[in-house]
């Protein structure tokens, strides 16, 4: 294969049929093993989090279905990519031949114990940009195809809307309050910083879909409720003493309750269609929720891609239902940084010397005290 990396990565290669497994297992410097066909921007920060030094995929990072975001994210961090990965002989290779062995990364070859093992794609800026725009040409068609499925699906989850649903009774009181959910999605940690003040002031019920407990846990908050199929929720956010509610398909089938079983605990079922995500937001709405603040949720069409899904007919549907009471809090950070500017800064001490002067031209004490408090400032600010 033709040589285009001017450098040698070296490490251990951990492999896992599912990336969101993966991440729990890797170290810095070691190097992930992914079957992951367009690599979503959610799995993407979580191998940048985890310190890997390059990422091998055995599927391509790009199909060209739509502009998926996690290849950028990669390179972005100066993580090395190589996609499409083949076996030596050319053949499909098994990811989990290369889990826990020491590899090299020579330009365009993979290596274990010297000898070549598979090769790849390098993944460049120049390629990414020119798979993105092919990407990009074709969204169109996708989009006619996402709000196809979503009508279909629409007509069958309809009772989401029309009730019909067995709602579970929750010992968590959440009738006139607020109720905070947070899901592990596209910003999370940004927006989730970003409304602490109201967190903190107003102690609203916190809600954490599946991994979005782990983001409370994270963010210094124990979860009031957990609720999700229960695939991507650490033990220890099972065992914080939330609530635990687990979203069964239709037909009452709960595969995650096996492993609420299994770690001694309990929960309700809530058996509905859609995913956890519309569930949570429409079990605070039907137990009388005043306002529900929504963190790190799928609200387009990216984002449902990036998931998987075809369509979106339950959020459509729940967002419908709950919607009056409903504040997405994506982007708050950006709207609102929270950076304090010098501007700021200025006009706040501008508006405080106001009734400060006052005082002074009144009293001669005053005079003499707001001296010393300068002088005290001056000495302070090294001025």
């Amino acid at each position: 294969m033709p040589g285009t990396l001017a450098m040698t990565v070296r490490g251990v290669a951990r492999h896992d049929p599912r990336t969101k497994d993966l991440v729990r297992r890797l170290r810095a410097g070691y190097i992930a093993v992914i079957d992951h066909p367009d690599l979503d921007e959610l799995a993407a920060r979580s191998l940048v989090r985890s310190g890997v030094r390059a990422v091998l995929n055995l599927s391509p990072c790009v199909t060209g279905r739509y502009p998926n975001l996690g290849p950028q994210v990669l390179l972005d961090a100066g993580v090395v990519v190589l996609d499409d990965l083949r076996a030596s002989d050319g053949q499909p290779l098994d990811g989990a031949t290369l889990d826990g062995r020491r590899v090299e990364i020579r330009d365009e070859t993979v290596l274990s114990a010297g000898r070549p093992v598979a090769y790849g794609r390098l993944l460049t800026r120049r390629q990414l940009e020119s798979s993105l725009h092919a990407a990009r040409s074709n969204l169109e068609r996708e989009l006619e195809r996402f709000i196809e499925n979503t009508m279909r699906h629409a007509l069958r989850e309809k009772e989401l809307v029309l009730g019909g649903l067995a709602i579970p009774r929750c010992r968590t009181r959440m009738h006139g309050k607020h109720v905070l959910v947070v899901v592990r999605g596209r910003g999370y940690r940004e927006d989730l910083a970003a409304i602490r003040p109201y967190v903190d002031d107003l102690r609203p019920v916190l809600m954490g879909v599946d991994g979005g407990a782990d983001a409370l846990l994270e963010a210094g908050y124990r979860p009031d409720l957990i609720v999700g199929d229960m695939d991507s929720v650490s033990d220890a956010a099972l065992r914080s003493g939330a609530e635990l509610i687990v979203h069964a398909y239709s037909n009452g089938r709960a595969p995650g309750l096996d492993r609420i079983r299994a770690l001694g605990l309990d929960a309700a079922i809530f058996a509905a269609p859609g995913t956890s995500e519309d569930i949570a937001l429409l079990l605070a709405y039907e137990h009388g929720a005043s306002l529900i603040v929504a963190v790190g949720t799928h609200s387009n069409i990216i984002d449902f891609l990036e998931k998987g899904r075809p369509g979106m007919a339950s959020t459509f549907l729940v967002r419908s239902r709950v919607g009056p009471i409903l504040v997405d809090a994506r982007g708050v950070s950006q709207l609102y940084p929270r950076r304090l500017r010098p501007v700021y800064v200025a006009h706040l001490l501008l508006a405080a010397m106001v009734p400060i002067a006052v005082l002074t031209s009144l009293s001669a004490s005053a005079r003499a005290y707001l001296r010393l408090l300068l002088l005290e400032l001056r000495l302070r600010m090294g001025v």
